[in-house]
């Protein structure tokens, strides 16, 4: 190694690791000197270099450098490229500053390649790169409803005394953000998330910026995944993404997992997943009520400025090809994964939309996409049946003479004799059965509803009660569904409003 002091070409140099300690202190020597020198030669102008020379016993070449200089000497280290590491040159700067691993990651590897190199070597040597790899850019803000962020990023979590890998999805608008976790990562788990963040958000942004991940953009043919297309146009938002390695083109997500994982996943233990859970909430509200250093306000107030310019949701929920249809048997179940499980028995006999959920979660929907049961998976054990009881609450119907099942109909759709009239004179033969399926199933849907159905049958003149269950089926939605199944769960979406 070699020590030279740039202000004083003609002083000796440090070429050896022993020597090098002392230039420090050689250091503030010279500068000592390089003070003194021009301070005498300051107070007496027309002393010249030889006398400054012999009376402060230094050599002429000092003193002429240093009135020359206008600066005071400074240590400067000779560069010092390692032969070690030359090799891997290329390697490390992939690794280091485009990939961007951590320095400690990169030297492990490093060493697991044979280059037999110290930390300090190895920091000094991609420290001389820094600069050149540096980057800059302008800071732009969007207007209020303009633009939405949406990333995920997985972690490793300690739940129940366990590493459990999840995944952590953020949609982001200019002043919120809302977490959901899941330990999936499929097209539907991230589907499923961000639909979850429009939908606690309260509204749809002009556009959403997202990566480059498969799911949403195909590269190889530089086109958008279709099926995201279609969630895009369903929910009325412009895609857009970011460029490969570009990530301060959506830098508020990136900040926010940055600071989830600084404040609150690290270092940190969770009993369960709804511990997990609500130790999330309770940190999103200290978050929501602090006040932001550069607006001066909170992330709420913000929030409640901007949700006004979003675009409304649509009625209905994104159901798309992943989504499973199931056929429910004559027993009210479906089955999934070599189980079954209830659903309720106005659906028997129809197709049902089916949803995995977070990964862990089942969810059963109507064919409106109305959710009518959920359960907790079962992934361990096979050929078990899960019922909910209240799923079979009424399914005998009611029992009684044709003046009783007459009274319960009009109770259910009033001032409708000549429907009653008509259905006894085309079924002869046991009408109360026909009676008894149809107050069965009107009992769930609106008196509306019924009036719709009762019109087509009048305008068919068709008095059947399969017939009346089917358009009631397809012009409408039961409004009356049996309780779903209790299953123990967090909240299926947290949300934090964080500012960076």
């Amino acid at each position: 190694m070699t020590v030279r002091l740039q202000a004083y070409p003609s002083q000796p140099t440090f070429n050896n690791s022993v020597e090098a300690p002392f230039m420090y202190r050689v250091q503030l020597s010279y500068i000592r000197d390089w003070i003194t020198i021009r301070n005498m030669k300051k107070r007496n102008p027309g002393m010249g270099a030889k006398k400054i020379a012999k009376k402060l016993g230094l050599s002429r070449n000092t003193v002429r450098n240093a009135l020359k200089s206008e600066n005071p000497p400074e240590y400067k280290r000779e560069t010092y490229i390692n032969p070690e590491m030359e090799p891997f040159h290329d390697f490390i700067i992939e690794k280091y500053f485009v990939k961007k691993l951590k320095g400690s990651r990169v030297l492990n590897e490093l060493r697991s390649k044979g280059c037999k190199v110290s930390n300090s070597a190895f920091y000094r040597y991609i420290q001389q790169y820094k600069p050149e790899f540096s980057r800059s850019f302008m800071r732009y803000e969007t207007k209020p409803g303009e633009q939405g962020q949406f990333d995920w990023s997985p972690y490793t979590v300690m739940i129940e005394g366990k590493q459990i890998k999840i995944q952590v999805f953020c949609f982001i608008l200019g002043c919120s953000r809302t977490y959901m976790y899941s330990i999936s990562q499929t097209q539907s788990s991230v589907f499923e998330a961000l639909e979850e963040g429009l939908t606690r958000i309260g509204g749809v942004p002009e556009r959403i910026q997202t990566d480059n991940h498969a799911t949403l953009y195909i590269a190889k043919k530089k086109e958008w995944n279709p099926r995201y297309l279609q969630f895009a146009s369903h929910y009325g938002f412009q895609p857009s993404r970011s460029e490969v390695r570009h990530p301060w083109s959506k830098g508020k997500v990136e900040n926010s997992f940055s600071y989830l994982e600084n404040h609150f996943i690290a270092d940190n233990k969770f009993e369960s997943f709804e511990d997990f859970s609500m130790k999330l909430l309770e940190f999103e509200k200290q978050v929501n009520n602090r006040i932001h250093t550069t607006t001066k306000k909170t992330p709420v107030e913000l929030f409640n400025l901007e949700v006004a310019q979003l675009s409304p949701l649509p009625n209905n929920r994104f159901m798309g090809t992943s989504e499973e249809l199931r056929k429910v048997s004559s027993d009210c179940l479906i089955s999934v994964d070599g189980n079954r499980y209830s659903v309720p028995h106005i659906f028997s006999g129809r197709e049902v939309w089916i949803r995995i959920s977070q990964g862990i979660y089942l969810e059963i929907y109507s064919q409106s996409n109305k959710q009518i049961a959920k359960y907790t998976l079962e992934k361990t054990d096979k050929g078990k049946i899960f019922i909910n009881k209240e799923h079979f609450q009424g399914y005998r119907g009611c029992k009684g003479t044709w003046d009783f099942l007459s009274q319960q109909f009009l109770t259910i759709a009033p001032a409708q004799d000549d429907f009653i009239n008509r259905l006894k004179a085309q079924k002869r033969i046991n009408p109360s059965r026909h009676l008894t399926v149809i107050i069965e199933a009107a009992k769930h849907f609106s008196k509306k509803d019924i009036e719709n159905v009762i019109q087509l049958c009048n305008k068919y003149n068709v008095y059947r009660s399969d017939v009346f269950v089917d358009l009631l089926y397809q012009n409408s939605e039961p409004v009356s569904i049996p309780k779903q199944e209790h299953v123990n769960e967090p909240p299926a979406i947290l949300t934090i409003f964080l500012i960076f």
